[in-house]
């Protein structure tokens, strides 16, 4: 059944679960650590696992992949682990039901990015309806346009769920405006112009960009696409976005780990990456 307000929480009920979260670590001046780990990658059961690591070793927020076959935005390392995860079986339902077996231990907001056509090719209400019982606080679709994400997201909002639009180092200013205006939860913006994948530095580019975003709109900046090191997340820091992503560095390691040491891996990655979000000047 539909839900037409904002899901309430203990924090504000005003709010949706990303904008309390985003809410509460302005409040201390925190980075918000986001890691994105593509779902079914080796198998459902150790995403399980890591999603609980993940929440346990600091993450804020987590982004969770839905494998498509055919992933434009991503780049090798995420397209493999897509590949594999596809062949394991892991599919839009499996991965809702995944989330849905976890509401009980698993309290910071999922984000689940998903290519527009299996969302299409599963029911677009019903998939945002399924989500939204599942526990699921946004949604990032990279290949929906502009155009088409005003009409969806009164959609997906009407089930408590935030549509989350990127920005892009070639977006023009007046349409930087308009998707910084319409986004929710917050701005993802994308540090490089091409697919995802660990870069050995940041451009200082973002940090322009991060500034023309803060003067436009009050919604959070978070960066994403080639966030890989302590260092990258320090840059994005002190250039003043409030969450840092980080993608193919988490992938890359569930992808070169045994199923028996993955977990723990991923634990130590994200807790090194919470140290250095947590660094002060």
């Amino acid at each position: 059944m539909k839900e037409n307000n904002k899901k309430q929480n203990s924090k504000n009920p005003t709010l949706s679960k990303i904008d309390n979260t985003f809410l509460e670590l302005r409040k201390i001046n925190k980075l918000a650590l986001m890691p994105f780990i593509m779902a079914g990658d080796p198998n459902i059961e150790i995403t399980s696992k890591i999603l609980l690591k993940l929440q346990e070793k600091g993450a804020d927020l987590i982004e969770l992949g839905i494998p498509y076959s055919d992933p434009l935005a991503d780049g090798p390392i995420i397209q493999l682990s897509a590949s594999k995860a596809l062949k394991a079986g892991t599919t839009s339902i499996k991965v809702i039901q995944l989330l849905e077996s976890l509401k009980n231990k698993l309290h910071i907001p999922v984000i689940l990015f998903s290519y527009f056509n299996p969302i299409l090719s599963f029911g677009f209400e019903n998939f945002c309806e399924l989500a939204s019982r599942a526990g699921v606080a946004g949604l990032i679709i990279p290949d929906l346009p502009l155009e088409e994400a005003f009409k969806f997201s009164e959609i997906i909002s009407s089930f408590s769920i935030d549509l989350i639009l990127l920005v892009a180092p070639n977006t023009p200013f007046e349409r930087m405006k308009m998707i910084s205006n319409n986004t929710k939860g917050f701005i993802y913006l994308v540090s490089v112009t091409g697919v995802t994948g660990e870069r050995n530095k940041i451009e200082n580019r973002v940090e322009s960009l991060i500034s023309k975003l803060r003067g436009i709109s009050d919604n959070p900046v978070a960066v994403g696409f080639g966030i890989s090191s302590p260092e990258h997340i320090d840059k994005v820091r002190r250039w003043g976005a409030n969450g840092a992503i980080i993608g193919s560095a988490f992938v890359k390691r569930i992808s070169n780990s045994n199923e028996i040491d993955v977990v723990n891996k991923i634990g130590n990655f994200c807790e090194e990456m919470r140290k250095a979000a947590d660094q002060k000047e």
